[in-house]
């Protein structure tokens, strides 16, 4: 039997500490779905098309065979899971703040169908990193390299960065 895990994220972008988590979620499962969820009326800063590009580039650079990535609109997240056969979310988590947040979520995907969660800390180099925040540091000028990958960060200063 195949142990296979989903990822889930808006990955508005994809950072590194989400990078890091997935990479360690592959060395657990057989298989890792990275299933970026997303509602079509919500604009992102990246299209779907752009994060699974983001997203596919870096599981190709870390050479995580057992990894892909997939988008899910308008869905539960305990249907993304029975959809793709997964038993286990598996979600980092950067400090007490996440888990406050996340911990509910788990609880009801536990309660409406017995999907279970797998909370893994998020390596102490990244706990500083989100999504919103790099784009936040990105619209003032900031330099966001080793929080992101290159291609990643190019394309949020291009989308994002102060204009002459």
């Amino acid at each position: 039997m195949t142990r296979r895990c989903v990822c889930p994220g808006s990955y508005d972008p994809i950072t590194l500490g989400h990078s890091d988590i997935i990479g360690r979620a592959a060395a657990m499962y057989d298989e890792v779905i990275v299933a970026v969820l997303y509602n079509p009326a919500k604009e992102g800063v990246f299209t779907i098309d752009e994060r699974l590009k983001f997203i596919t580039q870096g599981i190709d650079e870390a050479g995580l065979t057992n990894v892909r990535a997939e988008a899910f609109a308008n869905r539960l997240l305990v249907d993304v899971c029975k959809d793709v056969e997964a038993d286990v979310v598996v979600k980092g988590l950067r400090g007490g703040t996440d888990f406050a947040y996340e911990l509910p979520m788990a609880l009801m995907n536990r309660h409406l169908t017995g999907l279970e969660t797998v909370f893994l800390p998020g390596a102490p180099r990244y706990e500083h990193i989100s999504s919103s925040l790099v784009k936040e540091v990105v619209r003032f000028g900031g330099d966001i390299s080793g929080l992101v990958r290159d291609h990643v960060r190019d394309a949020l200063v291009e989308r994002l960065g102060p204009k002459a």
